[in-house]
């Protein structure tokens, strides 16, 4: 593998370097992907439909507390990709010191307190019916493996912060793979049930964690951190706190709209549908993999030149990555308009459930080829340290706009309300974002000197 340092990202021509960050995450996000869809596919087919509902009761608690990692990690790596543009590698040291102390105290602390009051989560997040005990048997396991998972996401931001994207991309792959042998002998081959399929999550994230810890143990990261850099300090918590609180508030929003929806639709449909929205939520995080990977390939991009005061680099970024990311997002929408029905029997044989879910499935992506400037937009603000404008972008769509419209629209259109929510948040959010982005490119951007 040819060297590749932090220095490429602000010297190499900005296509070229962002297909090199983004090919590497996109596939890292698909094997990511891949394992949950897979992981479902085996639930539902050696378990049973109930179990892939009960597995979306538990992942929104399980996520949101892995995100505190993916949170400290983003809003760290802000800090560490403009640091290095500025080549103030002390200060990276430094921030990254502290995002390992923070993760730690605070995802133990949550999975404590996650433990005490299960039944109580459960059941607030839809575990209701049949549901409760499979999703109780899934949320106790997985939870101890949630700290591992926190600090690998964590990491993993780092790493690319770094400049290294084929490690990152190994970071995501190597649990995925694990998870997926482990699900087939613990469910499959032991017959362990929901225990074996937890225990098979859970064991995948040690894995991972073990993976990051050796990369930066290694002569591959820049960054060597002694135990002076573990001492919190004051004003890079604050900025991390400030930054990585955008990917938390947006995690929080993502765990309460699964609270509302799987609630919402247990009322509206019982078991059936929240079997529905769990296969259509699988296909979001799959489906999706090409144009996150290019967000994620972006974001060290422009927070590097900007931190180097490469302002022409930071602009031909933005534009680059929504080019890329409107095309890849179109070709989404298409295959999936196209062939709904063959993906949801891919996940169950339950005749209910896949004559329910095609059309789920296309009003959820019916807006689509437009979300590239929502979601590059928002990171743009978060590369570049602007922590207020990103986290009200981030959470213009489930935040202002469709948690609202989920509360609304069933009053009056039913279950129809729930999925037509989706398409509309995506419209009103990416208008909103592509007003404050153009306004911030023309104000900051534009005229000044590079």
């Amino acid at each position: 593998m040819a060297k590749v340092s932090s220095q490429d990202l602000g010297s190499q021509p900005i296509g070229k370097i962002l297909i090199k960050q983004a090919v590497p995450a996109s596939i890292g996000i698909l094997v990511m992907s891949l394992n949950i869809l897979v992981d479902t596919i085996f639930v539902g087919h050696w378990i049973g439909s109930t179990a892939i509902a009960a597995i979306n009761v538990v992942l929104p608690v399980s996520f949101f507390i892995a995100a505190l990692g993916m949170a400290i990690g983003i809003g760290g790596s802000s800090i560490i990709s403009r640091a290095l543009g500025a080549d103030s590698k002390n200060k990276a040291l430094k921030t990254f010191g502290n995002q390992i102390t923070l993760t730690v105290l605070l995802t133990v602390t949550l999975v404590i307190v996650g433990l005490i009051y299960s039944d109580a989560i459960i059941l607030s997040f839809g575990g209701k019916g049949a549901i409760f005990e499979p999703a109780k048997i899934y949320y106790t396991i997985v939870l101890y493996g949630v700290p591992f998972l926190a600090l690998s996401m964590m990491g993993n931001t780092v790493i690319r912060a770094e400049g290294k994207p084929k490690f990152a991309m190994y970071a995501m792959m190597i649990p995925s793979v694990s998870n997926l042998l482990l699900d087939y002998i613990f469910i499959n081959v032991l017959d362990f049930g929901m225990e074996g399929a937890a225990w098979a999550t859970s064991l995948s994230y040690i894995v991972c964690f073990i993976y990051i810890w050796w990369f930066f143990m290694s002569k591959h990261s820049e960054l060597k951190i002694d135990f002076s850099h573990f001492g919190l300090n004051t004003s890079i918590v604050s900025e991390i706190g400030s930054l990585g609180f955008v990917t938390l508030a947006r995690q929080a929003v993502v765990s309460v709209t699964y609270l509302f929806m799987n609630n919402i639709l247990f009322d509206l449909g019982g078991e059936i549908s929240v079997t529905a929205y769990a296969i259509v939520g699988r296909m979001l995080m799959f489906a999706m993999f090409p144009v996150l990977g290019i967000t994620q390939g972006f974001l060290p991009i422009a927070g590097y030149n900007y931190g180097a005061g490469n302002y022409h680099r930071v602009r031909q970024s933005i534009n680059i990555a929504i080019k890329y990311a409107t095309i890849l997002s179109t070709c989404i929408f298409v295959i999936l308009m196209v062939f709904p029905e063959a993906i949801t029997r891919m996940f169950t044989t339950n005749l209910e459930v896949i004559q329910q879910t095609p059309n789920d499935m296309r009003w959820v992506f019916a807006a689509t080829p437009i979300i590239a400037v929502q979601l590059i937009g928002a990171a743009y603000f978060q590369s570049i340290g602007k922590a207020i404008p990103a986290l009200l972008l981030t959470l213009t769509r489930q935040g202002f706009f469709f948690i609202p419209l989920i509360l609304i629209l069933p009053k009056f259109y039913g279950e129809l309300g729930v999925w037509i929510s989706f398409p509309i948040s995506d419209v009103l959010s990416t208008i909103v974002t592509a007003y404050f982005l153009n306004r911030e490119v023309k104000a900051t951007l534009i005229n000044q000197p590079s």
